[in-house]
């Protein structure tokens, strides 16, 4: 391992640097999955069909990103594992019920008798509301640094409200993308709503992160390190001034640029994650433990290491292949 410099600060960083982009698709993929579901009760019956169908060959991979972050968290982590689960106990068990809702749900609402399919598309919609709220409730306690006060809880919930909505609103650009007709003009339409959550979102938590600690505002206000942190805000307004002006203009003849909102949103998630993982490096467990504190015997990483880079293709692989194999607009839902 001497051909890579000091193993202690490389294998950290680089576990640190899978471990936030696993968690990044997990919340570009399955947040527009998750999105899909919480849009349900907007939708007439047979836009629902359409709905479930839009995310139904994608959901089972999304979701391995999950996996993937959590166990890096813990294998690579352990201690910051602890007290991360520890202090999050009860949103992580209410996410947990949530998408075990969404995946049964998921199935009997195709194959349940027509009387109680209403149940279980009131059951995809909760589930996937239980998800994204807990979620959300989640980051914002981690940006409070996981400590339960009634500020910082307070916090929690509005991070997860507009999160949840954040998520429907990159739900509704997928559906821009992935349908047509009627269903996707009325997309369009919860996309102009949903844009509104997802930034007062990123200014509530942009607003709030710099006082976290001293550490982060002087990273953010201070001079030349706020130059590092300066084009994300300027380049997220300017995609939010085009994806209103081209929301605005959706459907085109052709079906032409209708991946355009997904595109953009997932580029809006990733510069609010961009500015997260800036502001609280090199800490895994914010102003508590950082990645070099918290992290396993240089050994074990590098077996560890070793894993990772035969299963990390293998995911990317097969999620690129669901993703390739079922292009298009989504079509009728069929089991037979």
């Amino acid at each position: 391992m001497e051909y890579f410099g000091d193993p202690a600060i490389w294998l950290p960083w680089t576990f640190a640097a899978l471990m936030g982009l696993s968690i990044l698709i997990y919340v570009v993929l399955d947040g527009f999955d998750l999105g899909v579901g919480l849009l349900m009760p907007l939708a007439d019956d047979a836009q629902k069909d359409r709905l479930v169908a839009s995310i139904g060959p994608f959901w089972d991979a999304n979701e391995t990103w999950l996996v993937l972050a959590v166990g890096l968290l813990l294998v690579a982590f352990p201690p910051a594992h602890g007290i991360i689960l520890t202090a999050l106990y009860l949103p992580v068990f209410v996410m947990l019920i949530g998408l075990i809702l969404r995946g049964v749900s998921f199935e009997m609402r195709a194959k349940a008798p027509m009387a109680q399919k209403r149940l279980w598309n009131n059951a995809f919609f909760a589930g996937s509301f239980m998800a994204s709220f807990s979620q959300g409730f989640m980051l914002g306690m981690y940006i409070m640094g996981l400590t339960w006060t009634l500020p910082n809880v307070v916090f929690a919930v509005l991070t997860a409200i507009f999160l949840t909505v954040g998520y429907g609103f990159i739900g509704a650009a997928w559906l821009i993308w992935k349908t047509e007709g009627q269903l996707q003009i009325r997309a369009i339409a919860w996309a102009k709503v949903g844009i509104w959550g997802l930034v007062l979102g990123i200014l509530a938590i942009s607003i709030a992160t710099p006082f976290v600690s001293t550490r982060i505002f002087d990273k953010w206000f201070s001079w030349p390190s706020m130059l590092y942190l300066s084009p994300l805000p300027i380049v997220s307004v300017l995609l939010v001034a085009y994806l209103w002006w081209q929301l605005a203009r959706l459907p085109l003849i052709g079906d032409r640029q209708s991946w355009t909102p997904f595109a953009v949103a997932t580029a809006l998630f990733s510069l609010a994650y961009g500015g997260l993982a800036y502001s609280f490096y090199p800490y895994v467990v914010p102003e508590k433990v950082t990645i070099y504190e918290g992290a396993s015997a240089p050994e074990s990483l590098f077996i560890i290491l070793i894993g990772t880079l035969f299963v990390l293709p293998a995911i990317v692989g097969y999620t690129a292949l669901s993703y390739y194999i079922f292009r298009g607009k989504a079509t009728a839902l069929r089991y037979d």
